[in-house]
């Protein structure tokens, strides 16, 4: 049986095409200003990929913030629900999940079926999410990829605030005017996200194991200040961006058999 998941991002739409609960190919396209077209590009790089038509999908599941937009769509489900699926077909043992993205973080506990219990979503600012890194970068006058590993040479870091992207890009240029060393203010930067996001994970509730995913999952600054401030190990999936796609198509999977 063959299913997909597309996942309708603010940044990105991405689509995972499932086969007998394997993973056969992946797809993406920016959103842009047309999502539902970024969404039939991303489809038709997957299918592409798998050597499949729309023909051979059984059932496509949209998620993300715009999956009222998915092109194809039979049902959809939420990216907490998505979410939860994905992490624990993948890490069993899993029973806590970070979701970093680039305008929202959530956390989400979940139980061994991969059903979501509860979740927090960061409220109404993106200073816990990848775009407050993009704001942050553009005021230290550094490439967004350059960051993590700017904050890993650190030796210590100032305090920023991170309540609003306007008060932190403030106090960056207050950190660049005192002089401070780059890495030392990306390292602050980092820090204040990761206190951001832990302190919504522990208004739900720390239960290991602990799995952290979205795009800012790849960067490693962030992983290392998230670490520090959590003080556990994180499990991190290889492709931490597709998870919500992922989840989808296999939510798409189990609607199959259920009819």
């Amino acid at each position: 049986m063959i299913t997909a998941g597309i996942d309708v991002g603010t940044q990105s739409v991405k689509a995972v095409i499932v086969k007998d609960n394997v993973v056969i190919s992946r797809g993406r396209a920016f959103s842009g200003f047309d999502p539902a077209k970024a969404g039939e590009l991303a489809v038709a790089e997957a299918l592409e990929k798998a050597k499949l038509s729309l023909a051979d999908l059984k059932h496509v599941t949209a998620t993300g913030s715009g999956m009222d937009m998915a092109p194809y769509a039979n049902s959809t489900i939420s990216m907490m629900g998505a979410d939860a699926k994905a992490v624990v077909y993948i890490f069993p043992k899993a029973r806590t999940i970070i979701d970093v993205g680039a305008e929202e973080a959530r956390a989400v506990k979940c139980d061994e079926k991969g059903i979501m219990i509860d979740f927090v979503v960061n409220e109404r600012c993106a200073a816990g999410a990848g775009a407050f890194i993009e704001a942050m970068a553009r005021a230290l006058e550094v490439k967004l990829e350059e960051m993590g590993p700017l904050s890993l040479k650190a030796e210590r870091a100032s305090s920023i605030n991170a309540t609003c992207v306007i008060f932190g890009e403030s106090d960056v240029v207050s950190l660049i005017h005192r002089q401070e060393s780059k890495p030392e203010i990306a390292r602050a930067i980092f820090d204040a996200m990761a206190d951001r996001v832990s302190s919504m994970v522990y208004r739900l509730g720390l239960n290991p194991d602990v799995a952290l995913v979205g795009g800012v999952a790849k960067d490693i600054g962030f992983v290392s200040s998230l670490k520090r401030k959590l003080g556990i190990d994180i499990l991190i999936p290889d492709y931490p961006d597709f998870i919500g796609a992922l989840g989808a198509a296999l939510v798409a999977a189990s609607r199959v058999k259920e009819a």
